[in-house]
């Protein structure tokens, strides 16, 4: 789970991390008024859970108030497109007037999950205000590593080699050991799977203050943050995806026109591949799991089908927990209900099987068999070119 810059920070704020004085607004009139208390400039800074916002107009520094209102007039309601938000962009609701400061320098410091090491992982670099990819692709060896284990948190020697390897030195130096250690502690401690400072502002007086803050929730550890969980902002995320998490459905939305049904992350991960491969292009990832029910199932197609993009459906299914029978019913219950106006392609394998496909063959449905991965993708994209004309 995403939250905003503003929530990021006032989560930060609790484990004494320093951020900018600041505060959220919907109204441009507030926005003058936040400026006013802040001294008179102010940045305005729309807030959608994606980066790249400064590129796309959303961050504007206003050196009066009534620069401050004319700003957040323009941006609340404004549709910013950056490059996480894909060309239809993202509505701004809201803009966070944050107090301006000297910049002396600008750093980046991440923390995520190395998957290799099963560590959380310091990333930090001298490269502020770029994208880590960015850094990464042309720039490798300007990013600093330092894996810790959570048990115990980032020791004060591996904050220090950090904050040497990006020339800190003094005071500042000292301050950046104490801002490590507990962005440290708050990534754990909230079961964060990202927490990401970029840029980290070295001010004009050395001080080490956080000016952009994105902070990821494991959404498997949320029932432990029921503070966390309520800051989720349903408007930022996809339609279909909220509807998919209401039924314990694992969906995400992709741009292509194949839908698909598996159960299992690697198997869905393998069935978006084939049809990649057969010249298709997956329109989602959609993991029933492993003890799915008939109601899931006909969810998930419902969900599937009530994606315009969707113009034919691939149900890969490998029966184990899950039993074949259950989703033939599933499906069918679900075509019943909304009607089918696109191919839909069904291989089965597994628990049941028979029992699947006999129910499959009964409904009288308009469905295509299909034996293996390989026969299953390539029918879909004969299925799909059939549509197409």
């Amino acid at each position: 789970m995403k939250v905003h810059e503003y929530q990021a920070k006032e989560i930060l704020r609790r484990y004494g991390v320093a951020t900018p004085r600041g505060r959220v607004t919907d109204n441009p009139e507030e926005a003058r008024q936040i400026a006013k208390d802040l001294g008179g400039s102010a940045v305005v800074k729309a807030q959608i859970h994606a980066g790249g916002r400064g590129k796309g107009g959303g961050v504007k520094v206003g050196k009066t108030p009534d620069e401050v209102f004319e700003y957040a007039k323009r941006i609340i309601g404004m549709q910013l497109v950056t490059h996480q938000t894909g060309p239809s962009g993202q509505k701004v609701k809201k803009v966070y007037i944050e107090e301006t400061a000297t910049i002396a320098r600008e750093l980046y410091v991440g923390i995520t999950l190395d998957r290799a090491l099963g560590l959380p992982v310091v990333m930090a670099s001298t490269e502020g205000g770029m994208d880590i990819e960015e850094v990464a692709a042309h720039s490798p060896e300007k990013i600093l590593r330092q894996s810790f284990d959570p048990a115990w948190g980032l020791q004060p020697f591996e904050a220090r080699s950090i904050a040497y390897g990006l020339g800190l030195s003094g005071d500042t130096h000292k301050k950046a050991v104490t801002f490590l250690i507990a962005l440290a502690k708050a990534y754990v401690e909230t079961d964060s799977s990202l927490a990401e400072i970029n840029p980290l502002m070295i001010t004009g007086s050395g001080d080490v203050v956080v000016l952009d803050a994105k902070m990821t929730f494991d959404d498997n550890a949320l029932f432990r943050h029921q503070d966390i969980r309520e800051l989720r902002d349903l408007d930022e995320e996809d339609p279909l995806e909220v509807e998919a998490s209401k039924f314990g459905l694992n969906y995400i939305k992709l741009d292509g026109n194949v839908g698909c049904m598996v159960n299992g992350a690697g198997l869905a991960m393998a069935t978006m591949d084939i049809v990649q491969y057969a010249g298709g292009k997956p329109a989602n990832f959609l993991d029933v799991g492993g003890g799915a029910n008939e109601e899931q199932v006909k969810n998930a197609m419902r969900i599937i089908l009530s994606d315009s993009a969707v113009k034919a459906v691939l149900i890969n299914i490998f029966g184990g927990i899950m039993r074949c029978d259950i989703i033939a019913n599933g499906v069918v219950n679900a075509v019943k209900e909304g009607g089918i106006t696109v191919p839909v392609v069904v291989r089965l394998e597994g628990t049941n099987v028979e029992e699947g496909k006999q129910i499959l063959r009964d409904s009288g449905l308009a469905v295509i068999p299909a034996d293996g991965m390989k026969d299953a993708a390539e029918k879909v994209i004969a299925a799909l070119g059939k549509e197409a004309a």
